[in-house]
């Protein structure tokens, strides 16, 4: 049977992931306190339009497709006290609340820290200073795509993508919110109809075409996998694929308001179909 092995939120788009026992799913299909802050560049502050849709595109702001360093620092969020706390090594790069003065030190902090990596170029282009960190630590929106969705992909397909790279490959580098074990692999590319996760229902969307984000070892930040070489070539894929996104498997209510959500917890039984 099927199972949640891991699951994982980012509460700001680009950095690390925050290893939780249980995720709540909101009536919007995206998972509370994932994604709710981003690094912008200063000429994209404001969301692009997508389908109606506000859209916040991750080449126009800080992420691990064109900033792999970032993989090395450790985020965490705290919720009640709206505080983030940033450590690189064996000490703490930033800590301050999202007020506004709050948010200048971290933007200064990661400024800097990035200036001072190979990847540092890449900031100084024109446009993108100074970063600006865009959000309100409560909604949800940073996400990839403008609908709402959970995101989750299998131990076992990680493992052969492992055994094709000869390497332990971590299930972090993907940055999905839930892992799943007990299926084989890739089997959550074939999901078409309803998931069920625990108590939840949604419907399988499209697999996830992966990009350099998934090159970064999320420890050093090192890109030190060529995994989307690995899954076209020696996998046979016609595009690197790896996991699964899952839209809401509920309905409107009559009023229009969207229904539903939950909470997905480790040990949960996964069925697909």
């Amino acid at each position: 049977m099927a199972r949640v092995v891991a699951l994982y939120r980012h509460p700001i788009k680009g950095l690390t992931p925050e290893r939780r026992d249980t995720l709540t799913v909101q009536p919007d299909g995206r998972v509370a306190g994932d994604r709710v802050l981003a690094f912008r560049f200063a000429d994209a502050t404001e969301p692009e339009d997508r389908e109606g849709l506000d859209y916040w595109p991750k080449s126009q702001g800080l992420s691990l497709q064109d900033f792999p360093a970032l993989a090395a620092l450790r985020t965490s969020y705290d919720d009640e006290t709206r505080r983030i706390r940033i450590e690189h090594g064996d000490g703490v790069l930033v800590e301050a609340a999202i007020d506004d003065d709050g948010r200048s030190e971290l933007v200064e902090a990661v400024t800097d820290f990035v200036l001072g990596t190979p990847d540092g170029r890449r900031l100084r282009r024109p446009g993108r200073l100074p970063l600006v960190l865009v959000g309100d630590g409560e909604t949800s929106r940073f996400q990839d795509r403008p609908r709402g969705y959970v995101s989750v992909h299998s131990r076992s397909s990680v493992q052969a993508l492992g055994d094709a790279l000869g390497m332990r490959v971590d299930d972090r580098r993907f940055r999905s919110n839930v892992v799943i074990d007990d299926i084989g692999p890739w089997s959550e590319l074939d999901w078409s109809g309803e998931v069920r996760i625990g108590d939840l229902y949604f419907r399988a969307a499209g697999p996830i075409v992966r990009c350099l984000a998934t090159h970064a070892n999320p420890d050093t930040g090192v890109r030190d996998a060529k995994v989307l070489t690995t899954l076209t070539g020696a996998l046979a894929q016609q595009e690197p694929t790896l996991g699964r996104l899952l839209l809401p498997g509920w309905e409107r209510s009559d009023d229009g308001v969207r229904q539903g959500g939950g909470v997905i917890r480790v040990d949960d039984e996964v069925h697909g179909h």
